[in-house]
C-alpha cells in the first residue's frame, strides 16, 4: 500500500509525539541508523519489525564466535516483532520504542530465560527458566520494545574488562587483533550497539560499568541520577552506588530508552519517589549548546598522565562544544576526583556519625536476599546456595552462612553505614551545587576516562579517574564519543555531568555536541573470526 509523504510524516510525528522538522534520510541497513530513522522506514513500508529483528538475531549468531558479546537470545523476540507489526497496521503503536530491537545485560531477569550473571558457577546453580521480567525489562516491553535477549558481562558485573567465566572474553569490535578490552562490566551491551545489532541496551554502573565500555567501544553511555531507575529483578551489586542506564550509538536513542525505564517504584527502597512523566526526554534540540554555560574542571583532567592523542581528542571536543555556541569557563569546585572521598569522611565525622561505607556488607547481603525473593521460591535457601559464587567477587560478604544469615533480613534502607554514606552524599552535593550556583553552570565537562582501551592482559594505567566521583555523588553523566585515534581505536569520550535531576538537560547538551561534531565511527563488520 502506497503511503504519501504527508501521511507518513503525520504517522511518524504521532508515533514520536513531536513535530518533525525534516524527514529522516533513507538507510540501506535499518540497524545502522537511529530509532527515528528506523521508525521512518517502517512508516514508509521499507521494512518491518519482523525483518529487522530477524536480521539482528542473525547478526548475533553469525558474529558471536568473534565478539562473545551475547549471553542468551530471547525465544519470544520474533513473536514480539510480529505483535508490533500488527499494531503498526492498525495505527496503535505504543510509542517510539514500539518494535525497536533492544538488549539487557546478563544480570537482568528476563521471562523465558535463565539469569546467568555471566558466571559459570551461578549458571550451573540456577538453570531455571524464569517466569518474570526485571522491572526495567517489563517497562521496555510495555513500551512495545523487542527484547532480543541478554548481553555478556563481567561475572556479576564486578570488573571492568568484559571477562566472563561463562562465555569468555568479550571482544572490542574496533580491534581486529583481539587484544584490547571492550571495557566492562556492561561489555556486551556496548558491543551490541557499537556493531549495530541493537539500537540501545541496558547496562549498570557502580564505578564506571556503563561509561568505561562506552569510551572503549566508542558509543554513548549514560549513568543517570542515582535512584531515577528502580533496580528490581536485577542481580544486585552495591545498593548505595548501583545505577542503571542505557548504552546506544546515539544520544537520542539513549534518551528514548531512559525515558521508558525511569520512574518510581516501591520495590526499590532507594529509588526516587517523584512522579515521572513519560515523553519528557523525547525532544532533543540540535542547538542546545548555544548559550549553555559549561564548567571545564581542570582538576578532573590528569593532563600530565594523559597521552598526547588523548589530550588532543579531548581538547578538540572542547573546541567543538565552543563552536556550537557554549560558554566554557574554568571551574574549580571543592569536590573533585581527588577530594570527594575525604569530604565524605569529614562530613560523617562532623555529624558524629558512623563511618560512611558505599560497599557495606549488610546492604549488599539484604539486596541479594530481596533479589532472590522476587523468584517466589525459598529465598534464604537460594542465597545460601549461591553465596560462595557471589562472594568470590563481592568478598566483603561473610564467608559462612551463619554470619550471612544474620545480615540478609536487615533492610538496606536502614543500614547505618549506608545511611551515613547517603547523608555525606547530601553534604558533599551541596558543596558542588554551590559551585554550579556561583558560576551559573548548566553542566561540567571532562574526559570520561583519561586513556583509551588497554590490552586485556595488561594492568590499567595508575591514574585516578572521575568514575567513582560520579557514583559516590549519584550525579548524572552522559559520555559521548569524541573521536577515533591513529590506530583506528576510539580515542576518548567527553562527559557532560550535572547535578541530580539534570538528566534531560545533559542529554540535550550531549545530543547537541554529537550532532555538531559527528565523531561516532562504527567498527568494522566483525567477520574476521574468533581468536
Amino acid at each position: 500500500m502506497h503511503v504519501s509523504r504527508r501521511e507518513a510524516l503525520r504517522q511518524l510525528s504521532a508515533l514520536l509525539a513531536l513535530p518533525l522538522v525534516r524527514w529522516p534520510a533513507r538507510r540501506s541497513d535499518p540497524l545502522a541508523g537511529t530509532i527515528v530513522e528506523y521508525q521512518a522506514g517502517r512508516v514508509r513500508r521499507e521494512w518491518s519489525a519482523v525483518e529487522v529483528t530477524q536480521r539482528a538475531i542473525e547478526h548475533c549468531r553469525a558474529w558471536n564466535g568473534t565478539l562473545r558479546a551475547f549471553d542468551r537470545i530471547s525465544p519470544t523476540a520474533i513473536a514480539e516483532a510480529k505483535a508490533s507489526d500488527a499494531r503498526a497496521r492498525t495505527g496503535t503503536l505504543r510509542g517510539p520504542l514500539d518494535g525497536v530491537p533492544l538488549f539487557a545485560k546478563a544480570i537482568y531477569d528476563m521471562k523465558g530465560l535463565p539469569t546467568t550473571a555471566s558466571n559459570a558457577q551461578w549458571a550451573d546453580l540456577f538453570p531455571e527458566i524464569l517466569q518474570r521480567d526485571a522491572l526495567e525489562v517489563q517497562r521496555m516491553r510495555a513500551a512495545g520494545a523487542i527484547v532480543l535477549g541478554k548481553t555478556a558481562a563481567d561475572d556479576f558485573a564486578y570488573h571492568g574488562n568484559g571477562t566472563s567465566s561463562l562465555s569468555g572474553q568479550v571482544r572490542n569490535p574496533h580491534d581486529r587483533a583481539g587484544m584490547k578490552t571492550p571495557g566492562g562490566s556492561s561489555a556486551g551491551s556496548a558491543v551490541s550497539v557499537a556493531c549495530g545489532v541493537a539500537f540501545a541496551a541496558l547496562g549498570t554502573d557502580d564505578g564506571g560499568s556503563n561509561r568505561i565500555p562506552a569510551q572503549f567501544c566508542g558509543v554513548v553511555g549514560m549513568k543517570p541520577t542515582f535512584g531515577l531507575v528502580p533496580r528490581t529483578g536485577v542481580i544486585p551489586t552495591w545498593p548505595y552506588l548501583d545505577t542503571h542506564g542505557p548504552l546506544a550509538r546515539h544520544v537520542a536513542d539513549a534518551a528514548l530508552l531512559l525515558d521508558a525505564i525511569a520512574g518510581p517504584d516501591r520495590s526499590d527502597g532507594l529509588a526516587l519517589v517523584a512522579p515521572w512523566r513519560r515523553g519528557a526526554l523525547a525532544t532533543l534540540r540540535e542547538d542546545a549548546l548555544r548559550g549553555a554555560r559549561l564548567g571545564l574542571v581542570e582538576a578532573n583532567i590528569p593532563r600530565t598522565q594523559m597521552s598526547a592523542e588523548s589530550l588532543s581528542v579531548f581538547d578538540r571536543a572542547v573546541a567543538d562544544v565552543m563552536s556550537a555556541g557554549a560558554v566554557v569557563e574554568l571551574s574549580m569546585p571543592t569536590v573533585t576526583r581527588s577530594t570527594y572521598r575525604n569530604l565524605f569522611t569529614e562530613a560523617a565525622k562532623a555529624r558524629g556519625d558512623v563511618a560512611p561505607d558505599s560497599n557495606s556488607p549488610a546492604a549488599t547481603a539484604n539486596a541479594l536476599f530481596r533479589y532472590c525473593q522476587t523468584h517466589g521460591g525459598d529465598a534464604r535457601r537460594d542465597v545460601e546456595r549461591g553465596l560462595a559464587a557471589f562472594r568470590a567477587f563481592y568478598d566483603v560478604l561473610p564467608k559462612t552462612w551463619a554470619e550471612m544469615s544474620v545480615l540478609i533480613e536487615q533492610p538496606y534502607e536502614r543500614d547505618p553505614a549506608g545511611l551515613s554514606f547517603a547523608r555525606s552524599r547530601e553534604t558533599v552535593l551541596a558543596q558542588l551545587a554551590e559551585t554550579f550556583r556561583a558560576q551559573r553552570l548548566d553542566a561540567m565537562i571532562y574526559p570520561t576516562m583519561p586513556f583509551p582501551a588497554v590490552r586485556v592482559v595488561d594492568p590499567w594505567p595508575n591514574v585516578r579517574t572521575t568514575l567513582g566521583l560520579g557514583n559516590w555523588l549519584g550525579i548524572p553523566e552522559v559520555s559521548v564519543p569524541a573521536g577515533i585515534g591513529a590506530g583506528g581505536m576510539p580515542a576518548g569520550n567527553i562527559s557532560f555531568v550535572g547535578l541530580p535531576g539534570s538528566d534531560a538537560r545533559l542529554l540535550a547538551l550531549a545530543h547537541s555536541y554529537e550532532r555538531q561534531s559527528r565523531r561516532f565511527v562504527a567498527p568494522p563488520t566483525p567477520v574476521w573470526g574468533p581468536k
